[in-house]
């Protein structure tokens, strides 16, 4: 199990790669799901240059970690990965990387749809885009599925 925040930008395909390398379950993994969130240029109808992600530090490692505990013993999964973004973010950046090994691919799959629903509606994080007119607003939580 892995948990991090992340304050610089990261490449989710090698982060993936290489915590897959020191993995020591050989064998015993028939399916890997992930999900990879990124800032895209719009929101609610405008277009946003920026976002500025804030979290508590403590309080928001502890959140992850908790629900890492929970994806793990409810799904009875090999492994989990959370890691997750804050400070400045430009459009195209990675903000999110969750994944969840298990033997089969259904609770895999669940595991890893429960952790991006639960971190975007519940984790303590702050979210302020900075839009094309130069605006700043501060954005609610966002609802399941969105």
């Amino acid at each position: 199990m892995k948990v991090e925040i992340y304050p610089q930008p990261f490449n989710p395909w090698s982060v993936l790669q290489d915590y897959e390398a020191l993995r020591t379950q050989s064998g015993k993994c028939g399916a890997t799901a992930c999900f990879i969130g990124t800032m895209r240029d719009y929101n609610e109808g405008d277009t946003v240059q920026q976002m500025w992600l804030e979290h508590y530090a403590g309080m928001t490692e502890q959140y992850l970690l908790q629900l890492a505990i929970e994806v793990e013993q409810r799904w009875q999964l090999l492994d989990s990965l959370i890691l997750h973004r804050v400070g400045e973010i430009q459009c195209d950046q990675t903000i999110v990387l969750v994944a969840a090994w298990a033997g089969h691919r259904s609770p895999a799959l669940e595991a890893c749809r429960y952790l991006i629903e639960e971190l975007k509606q519940h984790a303590p994080f702050w979210k302020r885009e900075t839009l094309n007119t130069g605006q700043q607003r501060w954005v609610a939580q966002n609802t399941p599925s969105e």
